[in-house]
């Protein structure tokens, strides 16, 4: 199959797609339209991930299951029992050659996420994209700046946006309920890291498309050791622990503080492996002052790092979480809970009022924005993710760069006295790959 992947094909293919969605975009975005005129989407990746998607994109019940696509055949044939009416294929290219398609989902390892996205977007198509948007910097900047210019409907998957607690968080921060916070930790406890090298001589396994599921990446032979899920340990196609679970995590600090892009970053732990990601993880990050917020740094821990403050204020059983150090106090929060410290000083603190309203539920979000046509309604849209996915990725940069600090200059996309961050910043791809 040709592997050829150009900007000039897929611009001409977009003519098409958009001319398909202003004849019915009308339809889908008036009231009242009939209950059977649902979205058809198309869904890259099948199992793990974008299986719960698949139920999630289900449950909004305004949804038509278009298309699946999967490399494995196992796994796609599975989808297919699971929704008949989809039509099936090994390449997201030929997807997107279904014309009744109005947005795409994409789920499947980070190194192939820029490359459908964009193929979806210049096609004309609306796209709810998994997390981090990419897997380079630069791939996230592209990202970004297509879904504005093809003015469609984005949104990442970073799911626990949409849950009260997160919201209720923003207002306490917001609300100066521990003043201005000029620091904040960002701690996991997990661990996708490598210590050996792939197993080789392995047979590909009938119904895996090998070649496809490479991608943009320079052929190899295939190993158990890449897939699927533990995939995110090797650099070629993920970005370890801070690629997989920091979107989730920053995305907090980021709203609460409205937090732009960091000037600049750190990581410090063992030196950096060719191939693969770390046990552990700390990144360091400087955030500007922004209005009336002061400067922010914040720093990220995954496996076994740990901030030290934790044991300074009691919480050694907070295993995952964000601390935000503010002047009147602190306030941790995970997914689902949060405290205020010093908790006699807060005892009788009147919590500010509830202004961010509850969401319709994170893809319905996603949905009800496709149907109206409307980009800006999905709060994870690209243009608030795709700079929280940039600012994710900069940190494993760092590390991979010889855990050197970067004086990072957005505007450029460049590591002004870091020019060894260059090839992690940009990545190399495969003959006949280009963005």
């Amino acid at each position: 199959m040709n592997q050829s992947f150009n900007r000039r094909s897929f611009l001409k293919g977009a003519a098409v797609g958009v001319g398909y969605w202003v004849a019915n975009s009308y339809a889908r975005g008036q009231e009242g339209t009939s209950p059977s005129d649902k979205l058809n989407v198309g869904v890259c990746g099948t199992a793990h991930q974008a299986d719960y998607n698949l139920k999630e994109l289900a449950k909004t019940n305004m949804v038509n299951i278009a298309a699946v696509v999967d490399v494995d055949d196992h796994f796609l044939a599975a989808a297919g029992h699971a929704y008949p009416k989809a039509k099936q294929y090994n390449d997201f290219r030929k997807m997107l050659e279904q014309k009744d398609i109005d947005a795409v989902l994409v789920a499947i390892p980070d190194h192939m996420h820029a490359w459908v996205t964009l193929a979806a977007l210049r096609a004309g198509k609306h796209v709810y994209c998994e997390k981090p948007l990419a897997h380079s910097v630069e791939e996230v900047r592209l990202v970004t700046k297509t879904a504005a210019e093809q003015k469609r409907v984005t949104q990442m998957g970073t799911q626990i946006h949409a849950g009260n607690n997160y919201r209720r968080v923003v207002e306490l921060v917001q609300s100066g309920a521990i003043g201005p916070v000029t620091e904040v930790h960002v701690f996991i406890n997990k661990s996708w890291f490598q210590d050996k090298e792939a197993r080789k001589d392995v047979p590909v396994p009938k119904g895996l498309h090998w070649s496809l599921w490479l991608g943009p990446v320079e052929p190899r032979p295939y190993s158990p050791d890449y897939l699927p899920e533990v995939w995110r340990r090797w650099y070629s196609f993920g970005e370890g622990t801070i690629g997989d679970m920091a979107c989730h995590y920053i995305d907090l600090p980021k709203w609460a503080l409205k937090l732009g892009n960091p000037t600049t970053i750190r990581a410090e732990g063992a030196a950096p492996h060719l191939d693969w990601a770390p046990k552990s993880l700390r990144a360091h990050y400087t955030f500007p002052a922004r209005d009336d917020m002061p400067e922010v740094k914040l720093t990220w821990y995954d496996g076994d790092e740990r901030p030290g403050l934790l044991s300074t204020l009691g919480l050694d059983k907070w295993k995952n979480g964000v601390l935000f150090c503010g002047e009147k106090g602190y306030l941790i929060s995970d997914y689902d809970k949060h405290k205020l410290l010093p908790e006699e000083k807060f005892k009788d603190f009147t919590l500010p009022p509830e202004t961010i309203a509850p969401s319709i539920g994170h893809h319905k979000e996603f949905v009800t924005a496709c149907m109206k046509n409307d980009p800006m309604m999905p709060l994870c849209n690209f243009s608030y993710s795709g700079p929280l996915s940039e600012a994710v990725l900069l940190g494993s940069v760092s590390h991979r760069a010889g855990n050197v600090e970067l004086a990072w200059d957005a505007e450029t996309i460049t590591a002004r006295n870091a020019p060894s961050a260059e090839e992690f910043i940009k990545l190399k791809y495969r003959k006949g790959w280009v963005l």
